[in-house]
């Protein structure tokens, strides 16, 4: 299967406030995408939007080369996995049975996870460093955790194109970093990584390409080198970027002055 998402005149809007006008987007296998804007400028709904769970939008997504709309959820889910903000649990249940829940693309409803899918599951807690935590109640960890688990639950879903809403949040720095390298070797293995964010300097160091809203409608797309540059986060942000040297490796980084 190619790994491929477009958006054709993608317009999406909420409470009839138009957010994104006219998105076209055409994003390859092994693309690294991180969006950025302020709060309230419709990053998360336009995951959301792209991972077909609102219905509320003008133009047309394709996934894989079939529109969105015309594959069957089961199959969606194959293809697409949503990582969202906010983690919700509608009950207690421990680390490993949340985890092996990405495998309900691949299972009959009556089918209990087998030794490969268990093998599956802990390969997945291993690579977010959270083994040790898989007999624990969900609902007894910290955000971080919590956190790391929803990314262990999303590499066992294996899907083609993983969405990330701020795939960073609740995680100390040495995490933070962690996930992102992460993402970065997924994106090399050729799957599209798409995450919003709010830090300029972490999109400048792992982006390939960036996705800028600015709230009213306006988007730019392209390169993260072309687009991550003072002006352009100045106009974002309604606040001046200027270029500092860090000392460690002599690379330019973008922060507020």
């Amino acid at each position: 299967m190619i790994t491929r998402l477009q958006c054709e005149n993608l317009s999406i809007s909420i409470n009839q406030k138009l957010l994104v006008n006219k998105l076209n987007l055409d994003i390859q296998s092994g693309s690294y995408i991180f969006i950025l804007g302020n709060n309230g400028v419709g990053k998360t709904l336009t995951l959301h939007t792209l991972a077909g769970l609102l219905k509320d939008f003008s133009g047309e997504i394709v996934v894989c080369q079939e529109k969105i709309n015309d594959i069957p959820k089961k199959e969606l889910s194959r293809r697409i996995g949503l990582l969202l903000q906010i983690q919700t649990d509608a009950f207690p249940m421990t680390v490993m049975d949340s985890v092996l829940m990405g495998r309900y693309p691949y299972q009959s409803i009556w089918k209990w996870p087998n030794q490969i899918e268990k093998e599956i599951a802990h390969s997945a807690l291993d690579y977010f460093g959270i083994r040790n935590l898989e007999h624990r109640i969900i609902t007894s960890l910290s955000g971080g955790e919590r956190e790391r688990v929803a990314l262990s639950t999303l590499m066992v879903q294996d899907p083609n194109i993983w969405l990330l809403d701020e795939p960073t949040n609740h995680l100390d720095p040495r995490h933070q970093l962690e996930v992102l390298k992460i993402l970065d070797k997924q994106s090399e293995n050729g799957r599209i990584i798409i995450t919003t964010g709010h830090n300029p300097a972490l999109a400048m160091q792992f982006a390939k390409q960036v996705l800028l809203l600015f709230g009213n409608g306006e988007w730019e797309y392209g390169s993260a080198d072309e687009l991550l540059e003072p002006n352009r986060l100045e106009r974002l942000y309604q606040m001046p970027f200027e270029y500092y040297i860090n000392e460690i490796d002599k690379q330019k980084v973008l922060l507020p002055s």
